[in-house]
């Protein structure tokens, strides 16, 4: 993978000299593992025009959650670990004859902004932008590799959980469970916090799991997503508690099922994000459940759980191949419960066989 963030660097300080920066401060996380191959916490990495440099408060401590820095690169350990990497960076900048340097001003807090120009007066801090965000919206074959193993993870563990007995269990102790079973199927960790919702919390998109007991009837609402290697995919899926589905329950399930595969359906290389979300949200609207519905219906997915693009009403731009989102809408009744159901996807042109689903759970309404 060397070779491959080697280029991805290359092409990033292209574009930053043509915007007349010889040099550029990559301080976001994400965008330092994208770059360097791994991002140890605190790191910083600094594109010259002759050489890179990984600056750390400590030593990379080899692969694990935060991945492997690319050996090519050169590291810099600071000498106190209090010392903060951004202004030795724009120190470092100036010492090798930089007259400009791009950092990443939505990253950065004013106070280390200013602290910057402190030490590197003569440096003109110049706007990076989202110019690292935009570069990693298309996957190559090796991300979309790790978000394929990272469903898969992800489908073991849910599928796992569906075949234990639930009624009785917290919503909580649930959570926990399918976190567990992601570490023990391979994953680093999980790719954002587990939802589970259970009767009236069900369908809801950002609940937190609560001490409240599943009941024979309920709806049950999961939402999940494995880390592997860094890259995040997510799943939400609904289904119904030891018991036949009620008839307004079959109906709810399908209306956000036939919602979902709209979506997923609208998936193409120059589909307009906004039409996308159109897709997916008109038949919800029209069942006369549109006030209550998310402001997005899906989005990017790579090294952070929620990427450009966005799935959305206002959303400008349009999708091209290998990048993968996901199509998750949903409806929550308040005080009976509701649905989603969410798949990561890899958009594909139809000549390839059309969009990739990667989380392969079943959309069946399931009474468990």
């Amino acid at each position: 993978m060397s070779e491959v963030h080697a280029v991805r660097r290359g092409l990033l300080r292209d574009r930053c000299a043509a915007a007349g920066s010889a040099a550029a401060l990559v301080s976001r996380p994400a965008n330092v593992r994208y770059l360097a191959g791994g991002a140890p916490p605190g790191a910083v990495l600094l594109l010259g025009p002759d050489e890179d440099v990984l600056l750390c408060p400590r030593a990379p401590a080899g692969e694990g959650a935060h991945g492997r820095p690319d050996e090519a690169l050169r590291i810099d350990l600071l000498p106190a670990p209090d010392e903060d990497p951004v202004v030795a960076a724009a120190g470092l900048a100036a010492a090798s004859g930089a007259e400009s340097l791009a950092v990443e001003e939505h990253d950065l807090t004013v106070a280390r902004h200013r602290a910057m120009g402190k030490s590197a007066p003569r440096l003109k801090l110049a706007d990076l932008g989202f110019t690292v965000e935009q570069q990693r919206i298309v996957k190559d074959e090796e991300e979309i590799g790790c978000l394929r193993i990272a469903a898969e993870i992800t489908d073991q563990a849910l599928g796992e959980l569906l075949e234990s007995i639930l009624v009785g269990r917290t919503e909580r102790h649930l959570a926990l469970e399918l976190e567990r079973r992601l570490v023990d199927h391979g994953a680093d960790g999980p790719a954002f916090v587990t939802s589970v919702a259970t009767g009236p919390n069900s369908g809801q998109g950002r609940h937190r799991p609560s001490d409240r007991r599943v009941e024979e009837g309920d709806f049950l609402s999961v939402r999940l997503g494995a880390s592997y290697h860094g890259y995040r995919c997510e799943i939400g899926r609904t289904f119904v508690i030891g018991t036949a589905p009620a008839e307004w329950q079959i109906e709810l399930y399908d209306l956000v099922f036939a919602a979902q595969r709209a979506g997923r359906e609208a998936l193409a290389p120059g589909a307009a994000y906004r039409d996308v979300d159109r897709a997916a949200r008109h038949p919800l609207e029209s069942a006369g459940h549109g006030e209550g519905l998310q402001p997005s219906t899906g989005h990017g997915v790579g090294l952070e759980i929620e990427e450009d693009p966005q799935l959305a009403p206002t959303a400008m731009g349009k999708l091209d191949a290998c990048v993968p989102v996901t199509v998750g809408p949903g409806v929550h009744l308040p005080g009976r419960g509701g649905v989603r159901i969410d798949d990561t996807l890899v958009v594909r042109p139809e000549a390839d066989g059309g969009p990739e689903l990667l989380t392969m759970t079943t959309k069946e309404l399931l009474a468990l």
